[in-house]
């Protein structure tokens, strides 16, 4: 999900492990009558029926593909019937992403069922493109061998890179499909504490209904949007003035559904877009060089155990400098 998100966690590959031999394999076949005139990494999805198009795409650009004998990397180029496609099967970045790695982490909570971990900022969660190590993942399959059968290491939900705060993670299959459950029906709470830009007027608490979607004129944003023009969903955060100064406010959220990057964009289009979320109208300030927003709070009842939990994770440092530096109280 997303930097605020509590959506179940259903976007990383199961081909991405498959790959662990160094030796190569080499697949060769002609170009059959029916695909005469397909693109050539759809072609290719014929002869390596098991892995993505987008694992195939990987190998083009490596220089492991050749047709009629000459290395090629345009997967858009139309192949003929006849033509003789060759493969290696190269381990590619995403297929040797899901490594165990000795990362830190920070956990808060722990049993035989699952982990609670305080995400640092800069900390990616899964391998996706641009960071195929280094992330969460790596870090819990180095922590727990028993993390590489649990699908994608038992993280159930995501939080952005740059937000930092609480997560809840499994450590077996059964407690993962009870805990995406808890989630899906919306039984697991969070909070954030987010520092905005901008004097906070008006009323101190507000609740913002506003649909989430594709933004329509830059699909790497999300952005509230119309349902009966464009395609989203639903969406309900409530704010909370804590404090607040000339410069900006610190805000308490609460989110009522989990889409993605909901807050930073709820926060933005009632004005007070989130300090350093450049994606969203923020700029630097304060000290704050990644957008201002922490998972502070996280409370479930444990789906094994029947018992309540509740945890709280302390702003960090720079949140913490950039609210002295604007004389904001922000509490432990």
């Amino acid at each position: 999900m997303n930097s605020h998100s509590l959506e179940p966690d259903s976007s990383l590959s199961e081909e991405s492990g498959a790959l662990e031999e160094e030796v190569l394999e080499t697949r060769q076949a002609p170009v059959r009558l029916d695909q005469h005139g397909l693109r050539l990494d759809k072609a290719l999805c014929a002869l390596v029926p098991e892995f993505s198009r987008s694992y195939l795409q990987q190998l083009l650009a490596l220089g492991a593909v050749q047709l009629n004998q000459r290395v090629v990397e345009k997967a858009a180029l139309k192949v003929k019937a006849g033509d003789q496609l060759l493969v290696e099967m190269r381990p590619t970045l995403q297929s040797q992403a899901f490594q165990p790695e000795e990362l830190p982490i920070e956990v808060v909570y722990e049993d035989a069922h699952l982990l609670v971990i305080n995400k640092a900022p800069g900390m990616v969660v899964h391998p996706a493109p641009g960071n195929w190590s280094g992330t969460l993942l790596n870090a819990l399959l180095a922590r727990d061998p028993g993390a590489a059968v649990v699908p994608r290491a038992g993280i159930v939900h995501r939080l952005d890179k740059d937000t930092s705060g609480l997560m809840v993670v499994a450590r077996d299959r059964l407690t993962m499909d009870a805990l995406v459950a808890l989630i899906a029906e919306r039984n697991v709470s969070r909070q954030y504490l987010a520092l905005a830009h901008k004097p906070w007027l008006g009323a101190k608490t507000c609740t913002v209904n506003r649909a989430i979607g594709r933004d329509p004129r830059n699909r790497l944003k999300m952005a509230v949007v119309d349902l009966g023009l464009h395609a989203g969903k639903t969406a309900q955060t409530d704010f909370a003035l804590l404090s607040g100064c000339t410069e900006g406010a610190l805000v308490h959220c609460t989110l009522h559904t989990g889409r993605t990057h909901q807050i930073r964009v709820h926060m933005a289009s009632i004005g007070h877009p989130l300090v350093a979320d450049t994606t969203y109208g923020g700029h630097p300030e304060a000290g704050m060089q990644r957008q201002a927003l922490h998972a502070f709070r996280l409370a479930f009842v444990h789906p094994m155990t029947g018992k309540s939990l509740e945890f709280r994770a302390p702003l960090p440092h720079d949140m913490r400098a950039a609210c002295d530096s604007w004389g904001l109280a922000y509490g432990d």
